[in-house]
Order: structure tokens, then C-alpha cells, then sequence
């Protein structure tokens, strides 16, 4: 079982890059998207092979935010957003029942120049993990997307650097150990340690080419479903957005 999670960063620019070529040849059975930039109808009315599910969360302001997961396997239930009014405006949360486990496709706020956001940003942390952990309590979680931080000083090319800029301030990656406190695992981190492994480049400067980079896109999941690991992957050659694609595969 392979599954797909990709910031697009505007679906519909993405479609023009090929990204459509990636998803079917990709064998996915989830993909899940971050930054679609799009209505929930215009995200359906892609040009989806016959049999694929998309559901897709839309935030109230237009070309903002967004979800979406794709698959061919059909949901026990689906739930948009969180279920607290205050931080469901912006269609940041997608989430699908299974037989054996929830699967919830995340677009974390970003904490903004100057650290404008930041009070929110750690609100939303804490509910959103409230939230993982209220599912766990009935069966394993799998959680993915654009997280908006990066966790060690091996997930950025330069830490000294950004230490205090969003994605990077001691609060949020103290909100990222919390999850891991919680039980949850990091997949990437199962196989593949260091630095240099990058998921999101800045447009300045170069960045992509010269591998100046953040990884701040991730497949996490409920340590019972550690033993089902096969992989975890970024697939920094595939274009198309600032970020790349991460996967995950199960036995």
C-alpha cells in the first residue's frame, strides 16, 4: 500500500507542470494534497482516472489554503476540519475512516513573517494533537502534509541561520517532540537519518538546485503501526511546486 502527500502549492498550476502525469504513474492508493489554492468542485472536476474518491476541504477565502486526498479505496466516514469552529475556516484538514486505521491529511498554519502567527500557530498545534490522539483512542492514526516546521537541525540546510524564523523557533519544534512524546513516529526518520534530505526549497537564491532546503513534509503514524513500515521517502526530483513529493509505503 503506497501512499502520496504533496504541497502542490496551487493545484492548478500544478496540473500544467505534469503532476497529473505523476499521479498516475505514481501507484498510489492515497494522495493526499496541501495547498490546493482551489474550490472543492474544481479540485473533483480534475481529470481523475474513473474510480478514484476525492475529497476535498476548501477555506473560505478564495485561492488560499486547501486539501485534498484522493483514492480509489472508499471511506468508513469523512470529516472536514477539526470540529472547532475557530480553526476551520481555512480547509486545512481532511480526515477518512478505514476498516484498520484514520488517515488525516494536514496543511499546518504557518507561523508568518515575524512571527505574527505564532500564537495561533501553537493554538492549532495543540488541538490538531488533541485531535490525533481522540482518534487514536479508537484506532491507529496516520497523519501527513505540509507540517510547517522543521523538527532537528538535520531538517534545514541552515539552523544557525533560522533559528528564529517560522518553522524553525524552539516553540514549534517543542510542539513537534510533543507529538513524538505522544507516541507518534516520524517514518522518514525509520530509515534514513542526516542532513540534506529536503522537502521544501525557497524560490531565491538557487535554492533547489543547490539543495538549500527545509523538510517540513511528513508522514507520521501511531508507533502500532511501526511493524507495517516498508518505507518512507522524498522524492526530490519530482517538479512541479517549492516542495516535492513524500511517500510512504506499507507491507
Amino acid at each position: 500500500m503506497k501512499f502520496i502527500s504533496w504541497n502542490v502549492n496551487g493545484i492548478r498550476a500544478a496540473m500544467k507542470k505534469g503532476a497529473m502525469s505523476f499521479f498516475e504513474s505514481s501507484g498510489a492508493d492515497f494522495i493526499c494534497l496541501q495547498e490546493t489554492k482551489a474550490t472543492r468542485e474544481i479540485v473533483e472536476s480534475m481529470e481523475w482516472d474513473a474510480g478514484l474518491n476525492v475529497f476535498a476541504n476548501e477555506a473560505e477565502k478564495k485561492g488560499y489554503s486547501g486539501t485534498a486526498i484522493i483514492t480509489p479505496h472508499a471511506p468508513q466516514s469523512v470529516v472536514y476540519g477539526l470540529g472547532i469552529e475557530e480553526h476551520d475556516h481555512e480547509g486545512r484538514v481532511v480526515t477518512l475512516e478505514f476498516e484498520d486505521f484514520f488517515l488525516t491529511n494536514v496543511y499546518t498554519p504557518n507561523s508568518q513573517n515575524e512571527l505574527k502567527r505564532l500564537p495561533y500557530r501553537r493554538e492549532w498545534n495543540a488541538a490538531f494533537l488533541e485531535r490525533m490522539r481522540a482518534l487514536e483512542a479508537s484506532k491507529p492514526v496516520v497523519f501527513c502534509g505540509d507540517l510547517n516546521v522543521a523538527h532537528t537541525e538535520d531538517d534545514l540546510a541552515n539552523p544557525k541561520t533560522n533559528r528564529k524564523n517560522a518553522g524553525f523557533t524552539d516553540e514549534e519544534r517543542a510542539d513537534f517532540d510533543a507529538i513524538v512524546e505522544a507516541g507518534f513516529v516520524d517514518t522518514f526518520r525509520e530509515f534514513t537519518q542526516g542532513k540534506g534530505h529536503y522537502s521544501w526549497w525557497s524560490f531565491r537564491a538557487n535554492s533547489r538546485a543547490r539543495n538549500v532546503g527545509w523538510r517540513i513534509d511528513y508522514f507520521v503514524i501511531s508507533a502500532v503501526l511501526r511493524e507495517r513500515l516498508k518505507a518512507a521517502e522524498i522524492l526530490a526530483d519530482v517538479h512541479g511546486s517549492d516542495h516535492c513529493p513524500v511517500t510512504m509505503e506499507w507491507r
